[in-house]
């Protein structure tokens, strides 16, 4: 069925895009404040902000998806809003150039906080797989239509407003998005085995991502994402004002070809993920768009210089990206327990940051130092390396229910005792001393969750595999001890 029939996604994504809208209107604004402030070191400005970005959510994100089981999900994201508009509102009356620094940092630490608990909440009110699909989808095509259509709005209010008005605008979306997010029928957070303090709940996540092995292919693939698609993002003014001389116009031309080539591939998804499977679309995604990036370096070397087959270059690898992305979020829902989804999301936003952060490095200075054409090779070369990664960890063979084996063990967990794999004594009784499966103990909410120290027996069985409490590590063999 169409998500648009859920009217929790379409609170949600409504919020989404309004939000989108307004962070592009402020990027606009930004680059504007940024030249008001700094002069001709403006692009120096706006590359730390970049970068300061991918730093607030590599830092922030792991810590927001580790507590966001513990705190009620709608206040916490209308909070964020809420702290988002606040800050934004700031920005207007900004005369440093730390201050931009120091409000950026929080504006999108405010971000990683809200990113991943909302991507999370997306599977859990889209539960069937082909209609979460189509929700990545539209939620893919939302993204590249704000890219389209944020500098468009930007240019239109600026014939009337000063600069600074784009961020009062960007103010009322988030608290649009605010509104939209209460009005919104949001499930309740399910609950988790995990127990412990902070510092673990942070580390949950990340060390059970880096354990699955589709996620570590992910994780590759999203890298040389990121290598393509920092090359498009940081070298595209370069590519039409410096080497094709041409003007303003064919920039935004070119960035308008790749977000159409996204567009079109978003639309497509759905219709063959299930015959390729998420692999092989993903994989063959993104090496038609490094090839893109390994064509245009060599032809630049070879002084070929047209307008309209470096364009074609740019749809492609829109396209290649958008197939490479998109399907992540099946893989990442697909992967966690239902209670340890945020962790899982915050720890995929994070990561996957990481490698941007690489890659605008990259290409900005080896465009910016050496020469456009390198920058292209690099570009390409590198988002190959990560498909030869992604292939090497990521099994051809990725089943999702596993047969393993469990040790007997002692442990002390939130549980009830109608999952199967809870049978178990219970400590000061007869059959825990002969470690059997009984269920008597001196509970008398014993159909409630609750906690106390109990016994596993050793078992063998076979059901959806995922880290978790109870699996410390992934089966590399059939039948073997997790």
């Amino acid at each position: 069925m169409s998500p648009f029939s859920v009217s929790a996604f379409r609170h949600l994504f409504g919020a989404q895009i309004t939000s989108l809208v307004g962070t592009g209107l402020t990027t606009v604004a930004l680059s504007l404040l940024a030249f008001d402030l700094a002069g001709e070191d403006a692009g120096l400005v706006l590359g730390s902000v970049l970068a300061l970005k991918m730093v607030a959510y590599l830092l922030i994100a792991p810590v927001a998806g580790g507590i966001a089981h513990r705190v009620p999900r709608r206040a916490w994201l209308v909070g964020l809003d809420v702290l988002r508009a606040a800050i934004v509102l700031c920005l207007p009356f900004v005369d440093q150039i730390w201050q931009i620094f120091v409000l950026v940092f929080v504006i999108n630490a405010a971000s990683a906080g809200f990113t991943p608990v909302f991507q999370a909440i997306i599977p859990e009110i889209l539960d069937d797989e082909k209609t979460y699909t189509k929700g990545l989808s539209y939620a893919r095509f939302a993204y590249d239509l704000e890219n389209l259509a944020s500098p468009a709005l930007a240019a239109a209010l600026l014939f009337v407003w000063q600069f600074d008005s784009l961020f009062i605008v960007n103010c009322l979306t988030f608290v649009v998005s605010a509104i939209l997010i209460v009005s919104a029928n949001i499930p309740a957070a399910a609950q988790t085995d995990r127990v412990g303090g902070f510092y673990e709940n942070t580390l949950f996540g990340l060390v059970a991502y880096l354990k699955t092995p589709r996620l570590r292919g992910l994780l590759a693939v999203y890298f040389a994402v990121s290598c393509v698609g920092a090359m498009i993002i940081v070298n595209t003014v370069v590519l039409t004002r410096s080497v094709l001389g041409g003007s303003e116009i064919m920039t935004t031309v070119f960035l308008g070809c790749a977000g159409a080539g996204s567009m079109c591939a978003a639309f497509l998804i759905p219709r063959v993920i299930d015959q390729l499977g998420e692999r092989r679309l993903m994989l063959s995604g993104i090496v038609f768009a490094a090839g893109a990036m390994l064509v245009g370096g060599i032809n630049m070397m070879l002084g070929f210089e047209s307008a309209v087959f470096y364009a074609v270059l740019w749809a492609i690898a829109g396209a290649g990206t958008t197939f490479a992305q998109t399907p992540g979020g099946r893989l990442v829902q697909r992967s966690a327990a239902v209670g340890d989804k945020s962790a899982f999301f915050a720890a995929n936003f994070a990561l996957s940051h990481g490698g941007w952060l690489v890659a605008y490095a990259m290409v900005g200075w080896l465009g910016g130092l050496v020469d456009l054409s390198v920058a292209f090779l690099a570009s390409g070369s590198m988002a190959l390396l990560g498909v030869g990664l992604a292939v090497s960890v990521w099994p051809r063979k990725d089943p999702l229910e596993i047969h393993h084996s469990h040790p007997g063990f002692w442990h002390d967990h939130p549980h009830d005792h109608h999952d199967p794999h809870h049978t178990h004594a219970h400590p000061g009784t007869q059959t825990h001393a002969a470690g059997t499966n009984d269920h008597a103990h001196a509970h008398s909410d014993d159909d409630q969750r609750h906690r106390h120290e109990h016994f596993h027996p050793p078992v063998t069985h076979k059901h959806r595999f995922v880290i978790d409490s109870h699996h410390s590590r992934w089966p590399v063999e059939s039948g073997e001890q997790v």
